[in-house]
């Protein structure tokens, strides 16, 4: 598919700043939409000074400015939404608005302006109390957390706007997404840079649980490969391999176009303590004595998580570089040589 101009939404944030960085670095014409709520300029500083890239700072819930950003743009990479279960929980008034309200008025944006295909982040918490292992694109729970709800609607959404307008949609099910640029402060930080920011400072990190939950952790390069097919395949391409893999699907499974992206395995939470500290202490032997807190397991998690990639792989040719335990000593070393800048 001929495409030039990529807007980015949410483009200053975790995801989103690291897509930017890759597609004008590759020589699209980038737009990027954040709101700076959870984003952070400095992500996207070095970026600022190319002639192909373009910061619009502005809100998704504002249609007026989801229409500006969007004008004359071949694919949009939907990044943008308010994140974490907990804060879902606790606020799912104002997660409702971002993710349901900004993501509707993004995909009426793209409508309109004749945008050939929207990719957005989907959720692995759609897959809800599900406890089929591998997950499977078809087959999904009921949902736990506000922040789910939010983003199954997202999906729903997506497939009216191509079945009623014709707008090529692509979800791609991210499942805990790690890597260089994800905040280790605030209240709803996620594990990884949580931990490592605790060991960092020698401070013990705390596991929800006994530590025997699992997750199928994806680094930042899997994902970034991910969004890269899914905006450039061609359309005829896309449709072809996404009907014959559909038709291989047994009768009553929905058929849209939703993927899985992840690596295709599981680690367990006390795995994941050993590896970051194992890694961490490379840099900081003290680090290797430190031990984790247990306590409660926290509403709205599921105990396991894997996904199978087999769909991604068929359709997009999706084929991720880099395991688990790859992934978390490259962030390790990138949040440990970040740390030493700011000194």
């Amino acid at each position: 598919m001929s495409v030039k101009k990529i807007t980015i939404t949410g483009g200053a944030g975790f995801i989103g700043s690291n897509l930017c960085e890759f597609f004008s670095k590759e020589g699209f014409e980038v737009t990027c939409l954040d709101n700076l709520s959870t984003g952070f300029k400095r992500n996207i500083e070095p970026l600022l000074t190319l002639p192909n890239f373009h910061f619009v700072e502005g809100d998704i819930r504002d249609l007026e400015t989801c229409r500006r950003v969007v004008a004359g743009c071949d694919v949009v990479l939907h990044e943008a939404a308010l994140g974490s279960v907990p804060r879902s929980i606790n606020d799912p008034i104002n997660t409702n608005a971002n993710n349901v309200d900004g993501f509707l008025n993004m995909l009426v944006a793209a409508r309109d302006a004749g945008v050939k295909r929207f990719v957005y982040a989907a959720s692995s918490s759609t897959y809800g109390d599900s406890t089929t292992l591998p997950k499977r694109e078809h087959v999904i729970g009921r949902p736990l957390s506000p922040y789910a709800i939010t983003k199954f609607v997202n999906e729903l959404y997506a497939t009216v706007f191509s079945n009623l307008y014709g707008l090529e949609t692509v979800g791609l099910r991210y499942f805990n997404v790690f890597g260089r640029r994800q905040d280790p402060n605030g209240a709803y930080a996620a594990v990884i840079p949580l931990w490592v920011k605790a060991l960092m400072e020698h401070e013990p990190p705390f596991i929800n649980g006994d530590g025997s939950y699992s997750r199928d952790f994806t680094y930042i390069d899997n994902v970034i490969q991910a969004n890269r097919l899914a905006a450039l395949i061609p359309s005829e391409e896309l449709s072809e391999r996404l009907a014959s893999y559909n038709a291989s699907l047994p009768a009553g499974c929905p058929r849209d176009s939703v993927f899985n992206v992840a690596f295709g395995g599981n680690i367990t939470l006390n795995e994941l303590f050993d590896c970051l500290r194992m890694n961490l202490s490379r840099f900081d032997a003290a680090i290797a004595t430190i031990e984790p807190v247990h306590r409660d397991n926290r509403p709205g998690d599921i105990p396991h998580s894997q996904a199978s990639i087999e769909k991604a792989q068929k359709v997009l040719g999706y084929n991720p570089q880099f395991d688990a335990r790859s992934g978390f000593a490259a962030a390790c070393e990138w949040y440990w040589t970040e740390n030493a800048l700011k000194k």
